[in-house]
């Protein structure tokens, strides 16, 4: 049980991806926590669908004009996309429990047990014996995003303890969604991560205005990326990303305390590790005058129904 008098130092990871690579990134990734770790981190958070990278193609593709090209980028993202009941999450789970830490990661994920084509926007929690501690799929991909990934479901809508605390996570514009998160704040969220492809100071206001509706640590894991990240070899790289210095997207990770204060970040336009200590009593002293899961809710007038069965497919049963 994690003690609330005691500070944990958290580490976020703004570094790009090797691109279209599910391999080399997850060796990445591995590096980049063992790299946290030595700094004395024991929570390391990865940006949103950091594994093999965020599709940042999708906001420069032309609708119907270049449908051969993007099916061209997608077979290689379904064939670097993450099968985790085939064991690919491995070298995070090993680097986890080599340095004793939590970690949360983007990816995307490809269900293996019922289409193998679908692909989820998904976050995972590793817990410091290298298990997996939630499985959260993006239950609303945003415009364009819904020509990559299908829609997740809430069973993993759900807060599991870390050394950092309470841990919930909703990815990107997830956290728009008044009903999601009043579902983790219904668990006791005490630190809400957040890996997101946003940045920019609405965003950073948005992440500013959840720690204080939710009286939580919020950790925002934005996507640092430059022209220069995307491989040559991307179909299409020269027509939608010409330019090797352009600050495609400038992160923006960002550290909130319970009432709203900044502590750490943002880092823009720059690549690194951003580290905080976490002190959950500072969620207690948030919640004294505000608990919108508490004191301050109303149950006799308002409910929220969440429905966290997992999705499953069209049955195949042939009909009577």
């Amino acid at each position: 049980m994690t003690d609330p008098t005691q500070a944990t130092r958290i580490a976020i990871v703004q570094q790009p991806p090797i691109f279209l690579d599910r391999e080399a990134t997850l060796a990445r990734a591995a590096a980049l926590a063992a790299e946290a770790a030595r700094g004395g981190a024991r929570l390391v958070v990865f940006p949103e669908a950091f594994v093999p990278g965020y599709p940042a193609w999708v906001w420069r593709l032309r609708p119907g004009g270049d449908m051969g090209l993007a099916e061209r980028i997608h077979a290689r993202l379904l064939a670097n996309a993450v099968d985790i009941a085939a064991g690919q999450l491995a070298p995070l789970q090993a680097a986890a429990r080599e340095h004793g830490i939590a970690i949360v990661c983007g990816l995307h994920e490809r269900d293996g047990e019922f289409s193998r084509a679908t692909l989820y926007n998904a976050a995972v929690t590793i817990g410091p014996g290298g298990e997996l501690l939630n499985r959260h799929r993006k239950v609303m991909p945003t415009n364009p995003e819904r020509m990559v990934w299908g829609f997740g479901d809430a069973s993993g809508l759900r807060v599991v303890p870390t050394a950092a605390g309470r841990l919930g996570t909703l990815i990107c514009w997830e956290n728009y969604m008044p009903q999601a998160r009043l579902a983790l704040y219904g668990e006791g969220v005490e630190v809400l991560v957040a890996p997101t492809y946003d940045s920019g100071e609405r965003w950073l206001a948005s992440a500013q205005h959840i720690a204080r509706e939710g009286g939580c640590w919020v950790l925002g894991a934005g996507c640092v990326l430059q022209g220069r990240d995307l491989p040559r070899d991307l179909p299409g790289r020269e027509q939608m990303f010409a330019d090797d210095d352009e600050w495609i997207n400038g992160g923006d990770s960002v550290v909130v305390a319970p009432g709203g204060k900044i502590v750490a970040g943002p880092l823009h336009n720059e690549r690194g590790v951003l580290f905080a200590e976490i002190d959950l009593e500072r969620v207690g002293s948030a919640r004294r005058s505000l608990d919108v899961a508490g004191h301050y809710a109303r149950p006799d007038l308002f409910t929220l129904h969440i429905d966290r069965r997992p999705q499953r497919p069209v049955s195949s049963t042939p009909a009577d």
